[in-house]
């Protein structure tokens, strides 16, 4: 299933995506909050062109993966330094989630704005210390995201917090997959256009940590609460945008998530 969070005038809620037989795609109102259980269908049913989609979840945090692909880690070794064997976990914060379709604002005191597209891990349940072989019963679901960063902060700070957690730089969506098994999400094309043009081109088969290794090894020291969102990192090809451009990516079997670079009025 497809399940978004959209507003429709005033109201905001959940939905289930449906595709109608000549493609028109559809989203049906949900009564209740999926993450929580206990959620029917309303019968209230719009075009999704004429809803606003939001942010999937709102996470009470978002836990990053990076250096989890070899030809990311080669291109960018000059900036965060050699791999390590146990996976390289950040945070971005809940203020920097934006939506499908939302602006990234570019900040004033950087000069080098990156996107970087990513699979993200939706987590459905209260977990800590979750072997690996359990990791599938903790995941609700998967989105796109942008781990957008502000590279040249990345760089002079010598770490990422700065850099990670402008408000609007972890832009996720458009909806939440829950229909993919454990080895579905194991393999798939994750994408990055900007203006159209592809600039990254990778596969989640090539993560240095699989899926079950990250949940097991965020959960070994912190604990995750349903809606929180793991970016899992990016493949090679990240690079910069400027105001005005759109940025897409796109993970095979999910979706597609579009954000232009903007500047504050």
């Amino acid at each position: 299933m497809r399940i978004a969070r959209f507003s429709s005038g005033e109201d905001v809620g959940f939905g289930l995506i449906d595709v109608e037989e000549g493609g028109q795609e559809y989203v049906s109102r949900m009564s209740g909050h999926p993450l929580l259980g206990n959620v029917q269908l309303t019968g209230e049913r719009a075009k999704l062109e004429d809803v606003r989609l939001l942010s999937p979840v709102l996470p009470s945090k978002v836990v990053c993966i990076g250096k989890n692909y070899a030809d990311h880690i080669a291109e960018m070794a000059a900036v965060t330094g050699e791999p390590s064997d146990a996976p390289v976990v950040f945070l971005k914060p809940s203020t920097a989630v934006a939506g499908p379709g939302d602006p990234v604002f570019y900040p004033p005191i950087s000069e080098h704005v990156d996107f970087e597209g990513e699979l993200a891990i939706v987590i459905g349940r209260v977990c800590r210390e979750v072997p690996r072989e359990r990791a599938k019963d903790v995941i609700f679901g998967y989105t796109c995201a942008n781990d957008v960063t502000a590279r040249d902060l990345q760089q002079t700070d010598k770490q990422w917090t700065r850099a990670k957690g402008f408000d609007s730089f972890c832009p996720i969506g458009p909806w939440v997959e829950t229909g993919l098994s454990l080895e579905d999400a194991s393999d798939l094309r994750v994408t990055t256009t900007v203006d159209g043009e592809v600039r990254q081109d990778g596969r989640t088969a090539s993560f240095i940590h699989d899926i079950p290794a990250m949940v097991a090894y965020i959960t070994s020291f912190m604990t995750l609460l349903p809606g929180d969102v793991i970016l899992t990192g990016t493949p090679a090809g990240v690079g910069p945008v400027d105001v005005g451009q759109e940025m897409t990516v796109s993970v095979e079997k999910i979706g597609e998530l579009s954000n232009r670079v903007a500047t504050r009025d």
